[in-house]
């Protein structure tokens, strides 16, 4: 059942164009030229209850806007969204009771004094009540081991740890929809491994989380859904899988030659799509239109090798073949 529904979305920016000589500036007190910018441009989308989605895009495609839309921070110009059967942008007090949001590079924690007190705030804010609120505590503390840790001031502590605290402070009040805006940049792999077992733990009891990152392994390891904005334009919105199949059945396989020779990837049906050294190849086959093995086979008859590895396409390079082609 959708906990979002996103119909005809649209973000309208007026800003003015302004000359960089000294006949533009004096012209532009008189008149300037309007610019009219589309920052999000007529989408539409559901998101699944206890779903977790990723919203993915290059900068300035509108991915971000799309989530403070979709917070309640900013009114649409068009388009109508609903999320647990409210409107964000006008049913903003209680919406926000019933969300949270963590945003790596904005802190919620107070910079001076220890987390707990900042969570204590939270506390009185969303009136969570005395009993709630260190049953909630102490489970979260326990899944990222903060016990110690978060009666420190903020300004001490690692970003792992910050991050950690700034997952516990927007979990306290037990939201449905959780907004996730680069929760692991800057994290090292260890860091970022706790902080995705949470975000699958959480997940497990309920828990919806919209994400938007540039690290494609969050995507990977996390998200089930997966919806891609450029330039305004939503241009993917499927599962993880079909992402994966959008550019074809599509394979990398990293080939070393038993001695240095030309070599016709096209021959063979294939594209090289690298060359490491005169005997390490990689090709990119297309398995719509061959077999693996009668691949191989064709292969072994027309040049020796003494190995083969037979990979997916790289996420890294499906989702940039997806930005070119609405770029062209």
């Amino acid at each position: 059942m959708p906990i979002i529904e996103v119909n005809n979305l649209t973000k309208t920016y007026t800003t003015y164009k302004r000359g960089s000589g000294a006949k533009d500036s004096v012209k532009s007190f008189f008149r300037r030229e309007r610019v009219v910018v589309n920052a999000v441009d007529n989408i539409s989308f559901t998101v699944e209850e206890g779903s977790i989605c990723g919203i993915l895009g290059p900068n300035g495609a509108g991915k971000s806007t799309t989530i403070k839309m979709l917070c309640g921070a900013l009114f649409p110009t068009s388009g109508g969204i609903t999320a647990l059967h409210m409107r964000p942008y006008a049913d903003r007090k209680r919406y926000v009771g019933e969300i949270g949001a963590v945003f790596g590079q904005r802190s919620q924690l107070i910079w001076d004094i220890p987390p707990i007190d900042s969570f204590n705030m939270n506390r009185a804010i969303y009136g969570i009540s005395q009993a709630d609120y260190k049953s909630r505590l102490d489970e979260l503390a326990e899944l990222f081991e903060l016990t110690e840790i978060m009666h420190k001031p903020t300004r001490v502590l690692s970003l792992g740890e910050r991050m950690k605290c700034e997952f516990i402070m927007a979990m306290l009040h037990k939201p449905k929809i959780v907004f996730l805006d680069e929760p692991t940049i800057g994290l090292d792999v260890i860091a970022k491994a706790k902080i995705r077992e949470f975000i699958q733990k959480m997940n497990a009891q309920g828990t919806t989380f919209i994400l938007t990152t540039h690290d494609l392994e969050d995507v990977k390891q996390l998200a089930g859904h997966v919806i891609i904005i450029n330039h305004g334009v939503k241009v993917f919105d499927d599962t993880l899988q079909k992402l994966q199949l959008n550019l074809g059945e599509k394979k990398i396989i990293e080939l070393t030659l038993e001695r240095e020779m030309d070599f016709d990837a096209s021959a063979l049906g294939a594209r090289l799509a690298g060359r490491k050294s005169p005997l390490e190849l990689t090709l990119e086959v297309d398995m719509s239109q061959t077999v693996i093995s009668d691949f191989i086979e064709q292969l072994s008859k027309k040049t020796g090798f003494s190995d083969i590895s037979v990979k997916e396409l790289p996420m890294e390079e499906i989702i940039t073949r997806i930005y070119s082609e609405t770029v062209s």
